[in-house]
């Protein structure tokens, strides 16, 4: 990037791969140059103008890449509805805090895709800690099921348990499976481990995948009201 000059760096899908949020890399590499910058760019590369805030601007492996939070957020605007979402949701989960992205946010708005991006962070304040757990909680509401609380804290032998939405006085634990981070191995069998020893204890365990959510919502709500009833 030596022709871009100073204060330019890698944004967008390209600083998204250079942080190891994406598998693969963006057919064209992405830069933001302060906005006075007017020299002409290559044809492999799209450039953006823009003057970012210091705290924006790191160094990883050696190469000048927006920052972590600013980058979760250009690289959703960029993947839009269906791959940004999870790209969000994944990264609070593993990389980042609501609070990194909310700041970065009011510091590049204006930048492609804030709009969007404020609708995606408003639905992520509610506690949620997933697209599929937020969607989940909206069937709940339209079926008038009430009771339930958000990421409850179980110690059993000592040990902590976290369910992402339970009936605590009925016992009923609601387990969803979001997005692609769930198949991890590990994260699998911690699981696996967390579900037997709340059977254990007397808890009821269901778990929902996002198919079960979108595909048959109907069918969630039944098996829940029916768990309730049982």
């Amino acid at each position: 990037m030596a022709w871009a000059g100073p204060g330019a760096v890698a944004s967008g899908l390209t600083a998204a791969w250079w942080w190891q949020l994406r598998d693969w890399a963006p057919g064209a590499t992405e830069v933001t140059v302060p906005w006075t910058r007017s020299r002409r760019c290559p044809p492999d590369v799209v450039m953006r103008r823009g003057n970012l805030d210091l705290v924006d601007l790191v160094l990883v492996r050696g190469l000048p890449v927006t920052a972590l939070p600013l980058t979760v957020l250009d690289a959703a605007a960029a993947l839009g509805n269906d791959s940004g979402r999870p790209l969000v949701d994944r990264a609070l989960q593993q990389r980042v805090s609501f609070g990194q992205l909310h700041a970065a946010y009011c510091r590049s708005f204006g930048r492609h895709g804030t709009p969007w991006l404020g609708r995606v962070l408003r639905q992520a304040a509610d506690g949620a800690c997933s697209q599929a757990e937020r969607v989940t909680h909206r069937l709940l509401r339209e079926a008038r099921i009430d009771g339930w609380v958000v990421n409850h804290l179980v110690v059993l032998s000592g040990l902590e348990y976290w369910i992402d939405l339970a009936f605590v006085e009925r016992r009923l634990a609601i387990e969803i499976d979001g997005w692609a981070w769930h198949s991890d191995v590990e994260r699998f069998a911690r699981d696996r481990r967390r579900q037997n020893a709340l059977v254990l204890a007397g808890w009821t365990v269901l778990r929902f995948t996002w198919h079960d959510l979108t595909s048959r919502p109907q069918v969630v709500v039944a098996q829940i009201m029916t768990a309730l009833r049982s």
